[in-house]
């Protein structure tokens, strides 16, 4: 269709530094919580199993519900999904303010995770939707690097906030700060509609999803997704034990998560653009996860802080390389009007694959050990990448699109009627 001369014209890099503004906020306001709840719950007399329920009810719940509240997006549009996300996110946090038990936070959490399900999977489509198919690559490496901002300053200011101000303090900065950015979203935040490149006819959900059981490439991306969430899993969850029993302190374990997010943040912005340029988006993710299967090999075999630091920045990067690369593909193999649909399925794999990782390789480890558990992990991961290959290039939407240089005249991202 014609554009519509009624409509502002909307900026690629306007848009791109708003949605990465929004999500920073997003992830800093609901990560404050994250390290401390479970102090929180310790409060109330939880012991150690209710603390890893609670988490994990955030989880489950993210992962159970981004695919469908992704499908949602494409249904209701992306800016409704949005708010929604962050007002049951500032709800949350209120909630936590006027809880009282351990089986209060875990209900609180169950919502925690209904509104990140919604917000993330709908924000990654929405980037999509403004972006040109040249920039996908620059333009997830700079929301990613949003992403991984939030997530890794929120705890530390969260941290920060709690011993100085107490636990409720935390819940009430949170609260405010994510009810704000709700305003500012109503309020500045333009339509998916006035901002797609190209706005395709809304098709029957049912006809979408049978299209889905055939795109070997989508599928490719999901499980090799949720197998490389499955050793972030082990990383996040069993790192501090293991380093803790080759005598690393408190502080070293903090420092080695702090490498691991900085280089991950920081390698998102490079890895995007050269996403952008090479012939074949799925090389880099192969590459990347290979990376990321050397460095869990290597925590195996490590043995103090310098060595803990060395693979946490290698598997940072790691991540940087593949995942960055996978969000584009996503956005490639699949329809604009279903790509809430393709991104509320990579962010279900997200969250189950770090559940299971956690469920399942605490019983593993008290087994076979941490070193041989992460050199089972690196197994699982070079598996999925196996399966990548084999099935992300049995067709010919694994080949990306030739590139350009510059960016795009304005006019690719004028409203659409």
């Amino acid at each position: 269709m014609d554009p519509d001369p009624g409509n502002p014209t909307h900026s690629y890099k306007a848009l791109l530094f708003i949605c990465c503004g929004v999500t920073f906020t997003c992830y800093l306001g609901s990560y404050m919580r994250i390290p401390v709840v479970p102090l929180f719950a310790k409060s109330f007399g939880a012991n150690t199993a209710e603390v890893g329920m609670i988490n994990s009810s955030f989880l489950f719940t993210a992962g159970l519900l981004s695919l469908p509240l992704g499908i949602l997006s494409d249904r209701l549009g992306r800016k409704l999904l949005i708010l929604c996300g962050l007002l049951i996110s500032a709800l949350t946090s209120v909630m936590l303010y006027f809880s009282s038990s351990a089986q209060q936070l875990m209900w609180i959490y169950v919502l925690f995770g209904m509104g990140l399900a919604a917000f993330a999977p709908t924000m990654m489509s929405f980037v999509a939707d403004f972006s040109p198919l040249t920039h996908l690559g620059r333009s997830y490496g700079w929301y990613t690097l949003a992403i991984y901002g939030g997530m890794s300053l929120g705890p530390a200011v969260g941290g920060m906030t709690a011993q100085r101000f107490g636990f409720l303090s935390v819940f009430l900065v949170s609260g405010v700060l994510i009810f704000a950015l709700f305003w500012l979203v109503l309020c500045y935040l333009p339509r998916a509609r006035h901002v797609l490149i190209n706005r395709p006819p809304k098709r029957n959900t049912r006809v979408v999803a049978k299209e889905f059981l055939k795109n070997t490439p989508l599928l490719a991306c999901w499980m090799v997704t949720l197998g490389g969430c499955f050793g972030l899993g082990m990383f996040v969850t069993f790192i501090p034990l293991h380093a803790q029993g080759h005598g690393v302190s408190i502080s070293g374990i903090g420092i080695i998560f702090a490498t691991q997010a900085v280089c991950n943040a920081l390698s998102r912005i490079p890895f995007g653009q050269l996403s952008d340029k090479v012939a074949r988006r799925s090389n880099l993710v192969i590459v990347g996860l290979l990376g990321f299967a050397l460095c869990m090999f290597g925590f195996g075999l490590a043995h103090s802080l310098v060595t803990f630091m060395v693979f946490a920045a290698g598997l940072g990067i790691s991540m940087g390389v593949a995942f960055t690369a996978v969000g584009a593909l996503i956005s490639e193999v699949v329809p604009a009007d279903a790509r809430g649909l393709a991104m509320g399925g990579y962010n279900s794999c997200i969250y189950f694959g770090m559940m299971l990782s956690s469920l399942v390789m605490g019983i593993i480890i008290e087994r076979i050990g941490f070193k041989n558990s992460f050199f089972a992990v690196a197994g699982v991961n070079l598996s999925a990448i196996l399966f990548f290959y084999l099935m992300f290039n049995r067709t010919a939407a694994a080949a990306a699109p030739k590139v350009v240089t510059q960016l795009p005249g304005e006019a690719d991202c004028r409203s659409r009627d």
